[in-house]
């Protein structure tokens, strides 16, 4: 038996850019949790594949960089195999190729078990596309972010072009509804909300304010318990 499984985990579910990491990194930060952002594994896979020159359609060969993985998420950044990898991770040919891949099933198994060993005392907020379905099925409180597409390619384009890349916003529209359409119909772990899960659109809704939402639903499980 998991020694953490009585560990209590808030699961923040969701569409590419709907605000799901930055929602859950003030919540960790509000709760004093450890934030859990599953998307930066696949990322760190796909990079770490460009950089062998992995054949992108040998899944064995993408699942077998994931095993090898060595990761640390650290204040100052995120690294791998020892590479400040913070920026890179953050292009969007990553992201691109980290949405491809994380339709093979192999690659999403070898993953499975680094994310549950992230659930430690005193609690884990952990977003990703399957948190509440496959990785933490008991989560104790399963939120399901979305949020218009234009909307999502809007923030997008502001976080990118913040941080220098050149980008157009259609563009960023039409590659949102394309990884859409790839994480909805995946057979393995296809991005739907969980059956016990709380959808919260937060089109209109600043970060601050999708956070209130998600605090009132989880401190109102202890009013009902």
């Amino acid at each position: 038996m998991d020694p953490n499984s009585h560990v209590p985990v808030i699961t923040i579910d969701g569409p590419s850019a709907s605000g799901k990491g930055t929602v859950a990194n003030l919540l960790a930060q509000e709760l004093g949790w450890y934030a859990l952002e599953s998307g930066a594994l696949y990322r760190l896979t796909a990079l770490d594949c460009m950089k062998k020159g992995v054949d992108l359609e040998d899944q064995d060969a993408v699942a077998k960089v994931a095993a090898g993985l060595s990761v640390k998420f650290l204040p100052e950044g995120t690294f791998l195999h020892g590479e400040d990898v913070t920026d890179s991770i953050g292009n969007e040919q990553v992201g691109a190729i980290a949405s491809k891949i994380a339709v093979y099933p192999k690659l999403r198994a070898t993953l499975l078990q680094s994310q549950r060993n992230c659930r430690r005392a005193p609690g884990l907020v952990a977003d990703g596309r399957d948190m509440g379905t496959m990785v933490f099925p008991d989560a104790d409180l399963k939120i399901y972010l979305v949020a218009d597409v234009r909307k999502r390619a809007e923030r997008r384009y502001k976080q990118l072009m913040n941080k220098g890349f050149s980008v157009k916003l259609n563009s960023l529209v039409a590659d949102l509804e394309a990884r859409d359409q790839r994480d909805i119909n995946r057979e393995f772990a296809p991005l739907i909300p969980a059956h016990d899960a709380i959808i919260v659109d937060s089109s209109d809704l600043t970060a601050e304010e999708t956070l209130d939402v998600v605090l009132e639903h989880w401190y109102s499980k202890f009013e009902q318990d």
